[in-house]
Protein backbone atom coordinates (compact mmCIF):
# COMPACT_ATOMS: atom_id res chain seq x y z
CA UNK A 1 0.00 0.00 0.00
CA UNK A 2 1.49 3.58 -0.63
CA UNK A 3 1.79 6.05 1.90
CA UNK A 4 1.41 3.47 4.67
CA UNK A 5 2.22 5.78 7.16
CA UNK A 6 -0.91 7.70 6.81
CA UNK A 7 -2.81 4.92 8.14
CA UNK A 8 -1.06 4.87 11.32
CA UNK A 9 -3.01 6.99 14.20
CA UNK A 10 -1.25 9.45 16.11
CA UNK A 11 -1.13 7.81 19.51
CA UNK A 12 0.62 4.85 17.71
CA UNK A 13 2.86 6.84 15.21
CA UNK A 14 5.89 6.89 17.73
CA UNK A 15 5.97 2.95 18.70
CA UNK A 16 9.15 1.47 16.78
CA UNK A 17 7.31 -1.92 17.23
CA UNK A 18 3.71 -1.39 15.95
CA UNK A 19 5.31 1.01 12.91
CA UNK A 20 7.40 -2.05 12.25
CA UNK A 21 4.43 -4.71 12.58
CA UNK A 22 2.06 -2.49 10.55
CA UNK A 23 5.08 -2.30 7.93
CA UNK A 24 5.42 -5.70 7.54
CA UNK A 25 1.70 -6.52 7.43
CA UNK A 26 1.92 -4.27 4.25
CA UNK A 27 4.36 -6.20 2.33
CA UNK A 28 2.97 -9.27 3.66
CA UNK A 29 -0.45 -8.57 2.18
CA UNK A 30 0.03 -5.80 -0.91
CA UNK A 31 -2.99 -6.30 -3.14
CA UNK A 32 -1.50 -4.69 -5.84
CA UNK A 33 -0.20 -7.55 -7.99
CA UNK A 34 -3.50 -9.47 -7.38
CA UNK A 35 -5.60 -6.21 -8.06
CA UNK A 36 -3.36 -6.12 -11.28
CA UNK A 37 -4.06 -9.95 -12.08
CA UNK A 38 -7.52 -9.57 -11.71
CA UNK A 39 -8.07 -6.71 -14.01
CA UNK A 40 -5.73 -8.49 -16.99
CA UNK A 41 -7.51 -11.76 -16.25
CA UNK A 42 -11.28 -10.80 -15.63
CA UNK A 43 -12.24 -7.70 -15.74
CA UNK A 44 -10.54 -6.22 -18.82
CA UNK A 45 -12.16 -8.43 -21.65
CA UNK A 46 -9.55 -7.48 -24.29
CA UNK A 47 -7.35 -9.53 -21.75
CA UNK A 48 -9.51 -11.97 -20.11
CA UNK A 49 -9.05 -15.50 -20.19
CA UNK A 50 -10.93 -18.73 -18.71
CA UNK A 51 -13.30 -18.01 -16.10
CA UNK A 52 -13.21 -14.00 -16.52
CA UNK A 53 -14.26 -14.55 -19.96
CA UNK A 54 -16.92 -16.51 -18.69
CA UNK A 55 -18.21 -13.80 -16.45
CA UNK A 56 -18.24 -11.52 -19.46
CA UNK A 57 -20.38 -14.21 -21.45
CA UNK A 58 -22.77 -14.45 -18.65
CA UNK A 59 -22.96 -10.29 -18.77
CA UNK A 60 -23.77 -10.16 -22.15
CA UNK A 61 -26.12 -13.61 -22.16
CA UNK A 62 -23.61 -15.83 -24.71
CA UNK A 63 -22.78 -19.33 -23.88
CA UNK A 64 -19.38 -20.57 -24.61
CA UNK A 65 -20.74 -23.97 -24.92
CA UNK A 66 -22.77 -24.50 -28.66
CA UNK A 67 -24.45 -27.56 -29.44
CA UNK A 68 -23.28 -28.78 -33.69
CA UNK A 69 -24.59 -31.15 -35.84
CA UNK A 70 -22.18 -33.76 -36.35
CA UNK A 71 -20.13 -33.48 -39.47
CA UNK A 72 -20.44 -37.04 -41.03
CA UNK A 73 -19.82 -36.81 -44.70
CA UNK A 74 -23.55 -38.52 -45.79
CA UNK A 75 -24.39 -39.60 -49.31
CA UNK A 76 -27.47 -37.75 -50.64
CA UNK A 77 -28.97 -34.95 -53.10
CA UNK A 78 -28.82 -31.30 -53.05
CA UNK A 79 -30.73 -29.47 -50.19
CA UNK A 80 -31.35 -26.21 -48.46
CA UNK A 81 -28.94 -26.90 -45.68
CA UNK A 82 -26.13 -24.81 -45.00
CA UNK A 83 -23.37 -25.57 -45.02
CA UNK A 84 -24.12 -28.09 -47.84
CA UNK A 85 -24.22 -31.50 -45.93
CA UNK A 86 -24.61 -33.82 -48.62
CA UNK A 87 -21.56 -36.09 -50.75
CA UNK A 88 -21.61 -37.60 -53.89
CA UNK A 89 -21.15 -41.58 -54.92
CA UNK A 90 -17.92 -43.24 -53.66
CA UNK A 91 -17.38 -39.88 -50.48
CA UNK A 92 -20.46 -40.16 -48.30
CA UNK A 93 -22.09 -42.61 -46.58
CA UNK A 94 -26.03 -43.71 -45.96
CA UNK A 95 -27.53 -42.11 -43.18
CA UNK A 96 -28.57 -44.17 -40.05
CA UNK A 97 -31.53 -42.10 -39.33
CA UNK A 98 -30.24 -41.04 -36.41
CA UNK A 99 -29.76 -36.95 -35.50
CA UNK A 100 -26.75 -36.83 -33.83
CA UNK A 101 -24.85 -33.64 -32.29
CA UNK A 102 -21.70 -32.95 -30.48
CA UNK A 103 -20.47 -29.71 -28.03
CA UNK A 104 -18.69 -27.73 -29.14
CA UNK A 105 -16.79 -25.19 -26.38
CA UNK A 106 -15.71 -22.31 -27.61
CA UNK A 107 -11.31 -21.22 -27.30
CA UNK A 108 -11.00 -18.11 -25.66
CA UNK A 109 -10.10 -15.95 -28.61
CA UNK A 110 -13.31 -16.81 -30.77
CA UNK A 111 -15.29 -16.67 -27.44
CA UNK A 112 -13.93 -13.08 -26.73
CA UNK A 113 -14.84 -11.77 -30.58
CA UNK A 114 -18.49 -13.71 -29.90
CA UNK A 115 -18.72 -11.89 -26.52
CA UNK A 116 -17.60 -8.61 -28.03
CA UNK A 117 -20.21 -8.97 -30.91
CA UNK A 118 -22.96 -10.04 -28.73
CA UNK A 119 -21.89 -6.37 -26.57
CA UNK A 120 -22.61 -4.69 -29.70
CA UNK A 121 -25.54 -6.48 -30.60
CA UNK A 122 -27.16 -5.79 -27.14
CA UNK A 123 -27.32 -2.34 -28.08
CA UNK A 124 -27.10 -1.41 -31.66
CA UNK A 125 -29.57 -0.43 -34.03
CA UNK A 126 -30.43 -3.34 -36.10
CA UNK A 127 -30.20 -1.29 -39.53
CA UNK A 128 -28.25 -2.56 -42.36
CA UNK A 129 -25.16 -0.68 -42.27
CA UNK A 130 -24.97 -1.64 -37.82
CA UNK A 131 -25.36 -5.71 -39.03
CA UNK A 132 -22.39 -5.58 -41.45
CA UNK A 133 -20.19 -3.87 -38.77
CA UNK A 134 -21.00 -7.00 -36.55
CA UNK A 135 -20.50 -9.70 -39.19
CA UNK A 136 -17.23 -7.92 -39.91
CA UNK A 137 -16.42 -8.03 -36.42
CA UNK A 138 -17.06 -11.50 -36.30
CA UNK A 139 -15.30 -12.87 -38.97
CA UNK A 140 -12.46 -10.34 -39.69
CA UNK A 141 -10.15 -10.96 -43.10
CA UNK A 142 -12.28 -13.60 -44.21
CA UNK A 143 -13.89 -12.46 -47.19
CA UNK A 144 -17.02 -10.65 -48.20
CA UNK A 145 -20.02 -10.61 -45.59
CA UNK A 146 -23.10 -8.84 -45.55
CA UNK A 147 -27.10 -8.31 -45.05
CA UNK A 148 -29.54 -8.77 -48.17
CA UNK A 149 -33.10 -6.85 -47.83
CA UNK A 150 -35.58 -9.50 -49.09
CA UNK A 151 -38.72 -7.26 -48.67
CA UNK A 152 -41.54 -9.18 -47.02
CA UNK A 153 -39.98 -8.73 -44.16
CA UNK A 154 -36.96 -11.11 -44.73
CA UNK A 155 -33.43 -10.70 -44.75
CA UNK A 156 -30.35 -12.73 -45.52
CA UNK A 157 -26.72 -12.74 -43.86
CA UNK A 158 -24.14 -13.25 -46.89
CA UNK A 159 -20.83 -15.05 -46.95
CA UNK A 160 -18.98 -14.94 -49.41
CA UNK A 161 -16.49 -17.61 -47.78
CA UNK A 162 -17.04 -20.92 -46.52
CA UNK A 163 -17.75 -21.07 -42.69
CA UNK A 164 -17.28 -24.43 -40.58
CA UNK A 165 -19.94 -26.52 -38.96
CA UNK A 166 -19.10 -24.75 -35.45
CA UNK A 167 -19.20 -21.14 -37.08
CA UNK A 168 -22.59 -22.15 -38.31
CA UNK A 169 -23.84 -22.71 -35.01
CA UNK A 170 -22.30 -19.35 -33.76
CA UNK A 171 -24.07 -17.58 -36.47
CA UNK A 172 -27.74 -19.79 -35.66
CA UNK A 173 -27.68 -20.37 -31.58
CA UNK A 174 -25.53 -17.73 -30.17
CA UNK A 175 -27.99 -14.83 -30.81
CA UNK A 176 -25.27 -12.70 -31.40
CA UNK A 177 -26.39 -11.70 -34.70
CA UNK A 178 -29.39 -9.56 -33.85
CA UNK A 179 -32.35 -8.74 -36.19
CA UNK A 180 -35.50 -6.21 -36.36
CA UNK A 181 -38.73 -7.41 -34.76
CA UNK A 182 -40.77 -10.08 -37.03
CA UNK A 183 -38.32 -9.77 -39.74
CA UNK A 184 -37.54 -13.59 -41.02
CA UNK A 185 -33.63 -13.98 -41.50
CA UNK A 186 -31.58 -17.30 -43.09
CA UNK A 187 -27.79 -17.28 -43.65
CA UNK A 188 -26.40 -18.17 -47.18
CA UNK A 189 -23.06 -19.29 -47.81
CA UNK A 190 -21.47 -19.13 -51.44
CA UNK A 191 -18.46 -21.49 -50.90
CA UNK A 192 -15.14 -21.42 -52.82
CA UNK A 193 -14.80 -23.39 -56.21
CA UNK A 194 -13.01 -25.99 -53.96
CA UNK A 195 -15.10 -29.30 -53.36
CA UNK A 196 -17.53 -28.46 -56.17
CA UNK A 197 -18.36 -30.25 -59.29
CA UNK A 198 -17.01 -27.95 -62.15
CA UNK A 199 -14.61 -27.31 -65.44
CA UNK A 200 -11.11 -26.34 -65.37
CA UNK A 201 -12.61 -22.64 -66.90
CA UNK A 202 -14.33 -22.23 -63.58
CA UNK A 203 -10.81 -22.13 -61.52
CA UNK A 204 -8.71 -24.26 -59.27
CA UNK A 205 -10.27 -25.99 -56.85
CA UNK A 206 -13.16 -27.54 -59.04
CA UNK A 207 -13.48 -31.05 -58.91
CA UNK A 208 -14.74 -34.24 -61.85
CA UNK A 209 -17.25 -36.45 -61.53
CA UNK A 210 -17.67 -38.77 -58.70
CA UNK A 211 -15.57 -35.88 -56.76
CA UNK A 212 -17.29 -32.82 -56.57
CA UNK A 213 -20.68 -31.95 -55.51
CA UNK A 214 -23.42 -29.24 -57.63
CA UNK A 215 -23.54 -26.04 -55.99
CA UNK A 216 -27.36 -25.04 -55.43
CA UNK A 217 -27.55 -21.65 -53.82
CA UNK A 218 -30.09 -21.69 -50.86
CA UNK A 219 -32.41 -18.44 -50.61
Amino acid sequence: MLNVERTIISQYANSPSLVQLIHNMDEYIDPRVNIDTFFSYVWNVDTAVGFGLDIWGRIVGVSRLLKIPNDLDTFGYINDNIPADWQPFNQGTFATGAETTQAYYLPDPTYRTLILTKALANIVATTAASLNQLLRNLFPGRGRTYVLDQGGMSMVFVFEFEISQAEYAILTQSGALPHPAGVQYSVVVIPTAAGLFGFSEQGAGVQPFDQGVFYMPAG
